[in-house]
C-alpha cells in the first residue's frame, strides 16, 4: 500500500529533477541575449568571444565586460535571491499573498537606506547593505506585532494588511524625505524605480556572498518549510523546532530582500509571482520550490530586464515597472482565487 501511495510523489520528484536542466539551459540561453541585445546589438559569438577570451583592445569586449556583463549577473542575482525569499515567505506564513514587498521588508530595507542618505549623506557600498537588513528586519518585526494585535492575531489576511499599511507609511515618509533634500531625490530616483542601469559590479561583490550564503540555507531549510507549511502542529508533530526555525527563516529571507534592494531597489511582484509558477512545475514540495524559483526567478528577471532596455529605444524602462506591470494583474488573479 505504502509504495502505490508513494509511487506518484516519486514520479513528481523524478520530473521535477529532471527539468531543472532545461531551466538551467533556458537561463544560460537568456544571460547570452540579455548581453547581446541593447544600443548596439551584438552577434552571440562576439559575445562568447569577449567572456572566453577577452580583449581590452576590441571595443565590442569593453562593452560586454564594462557595461552588459554586470547587468546580467546583478539581474540573475537579484531574479534568484527575491524569488526564494518569496517562496520562504510563503511557506512560513501559509500565505499564497505574501512576498518581501507586500509584507513590507522592501519598503523597509528603502526607507533605511533613503533616511541614512537624507541624514547622513550616501553611504559606503559596505554599510548600503547592512542599513538595508536593518531596515528590513525592523519593518518584519513590526509588521508581525501590528498583526499579532490584530483580533485573530498574524493570520495570512491580517499580516498583509499589516504591510500593505506600512508600507504605504514608509513611502509617504519617503516623499516627504525627497521634497525636503532634492538632492536626495535625484541621486535615488532611478533606483527607488527597481532598475539595473548603471549598477556597479563592486555591489555584487559586497552582497553577493552573502546572497550565496542565504540561498544555500534556503535550501537546506526547505524541506523542514514544507512541513511547516502544513501548520504549526503538524510541523511539531513531524518533529520539527517551529520557533527556530522561524527565526532562521526570517534571517534569510531578510538578508536576501536586503542586498535585493541594495543592488537595484525595490523590485516588486518577482517574490510573489515566481514561486507560484514554480508550484505549476513541483507542487507544494519546498524541496523542489525553493530551487525551481531560483532558476526560474533568475531567468524571469533576465527576460524583464531585456525587454526593458529594448522596448522604447534609444531609453529604457525601469525594470522595477515592468515586473509591477506583469505582476499586478497576476496579484489581482490570486486574489480572486483566495476569495473564492
Amino acid at each position: 500500500m505504502s509504495s502505490v501511495a508513494h509511487a506518484p510523489r516519486s514520479r513528481r520528484g523524478a520530473l521535477s529533477a529532471s527539468g531543472l536542466p532545461v531551466l538551467l539551459v533556458t537561463v544560460m540561453l537568456l544571460f547570452g541575449l540579455h548581453i547581446a541585445v541593447g544600443a548596439k546589438h551584438l552577434p552571440l559569438t562576439t559575445v562568447l568571444e569577449a567572456i572566453f577570451s577577452r580583449d581590452t583592445t576590441i571595443f565590442d569586449h569593453m562593452i560586454v565586460w564594462d557595461l552588459r556583463l554586470p547587468r546580467a549577473l546583478i539581474a540573475l542575482t537579484v531574479g534568484a535571491a527575491l524569488a526564494v525569499a518569496g517562496a520562504l515567505m510563503q511557506g512560513v506564513t501559509r500565505n499564497p499573498l505574501a512576498d518581501p514587498g507586500l509584507l513590507g521588508l522592501m519598503a523597509g530595507a528603502s526607507f533605511a537606506v533613503v533616511i541614512t542618505s537624507f541624514l547622513f549623506g550616501a553611504a559606503s557600498l559596505y554599510w548600503l547593505p547592512w542599513i538595508a537588513a536593518l531596515g528590513a528586519l525592523v519593518t518584519a518585526l513590526i509588521v508581525y506585532f501590528i498583526a499579532h494585535w490584530a483580533p485573530g492575531g498574524p493570520t495570512p489576511l491580517t499580516l498583509t494588511l499589516s504591510g500593505a499599511a506600512v508600507s504605504a507609511f514608509l513611502g509617504a515618509i519617503i516623499s516627504i524625505a525627497h521634497l525636503l533634500n532634492e538632492d536626495t531625490f535625484d541621486n535615488l530616483r532611478v533606483w527607488l524605480s527597481g532598475s539595473l542601469a548603471g549598477r556597479d559590479i563592486s555591489m555584487l561583490y559586497v552582497t553577493g556572498p552573502w546572497i550565496a550564503v542565504a540561498l544555500a540555507a534556503g535550501l537546506v531549510l526547505a524541506r523542514q518549510v514544507t512541513a511547516l507549511a502544513m501548520g504549526d502542529d503538524v510541523a511539531k508533530g513531524l518533529g520539527v523546532r517551529t520557533g527556530p526555525l522561524k527565526l532562521q527563516l526570517l534571517v534569510v529571507v531578510v538578508v536576501l530582500t536586503a542586498c535585493s534592494v541594495a543592488l537595484a531597489g525595490p523590485m516588486g511582484f518577482v517574490g510573489l509571482v515566481i514561486p507560484h509558477v514554480a508550484r505549476l512545475f513541483v507542487g507544494s514540495d519546498y524541496r523542489w520550490i525553493v530551487p525551481y524559483s531560483a532558476v526560474i526567478g533568475a531567468a524571469y528577471l533576465l527576460g524583464v530586464d531585456t525587454i526593458a532596455r529594448i522596448a522604447i529605444p534609444p531609453r529604457e524602462i525601469s525594470t522595477g515597472i515592468i515586473t509591477a506591470m506583469v505582476g499586478a494583474p497576476v496579484f489581482i488573479q490570486l486574489v480572486r482565487m483566495r476569495a473564492r
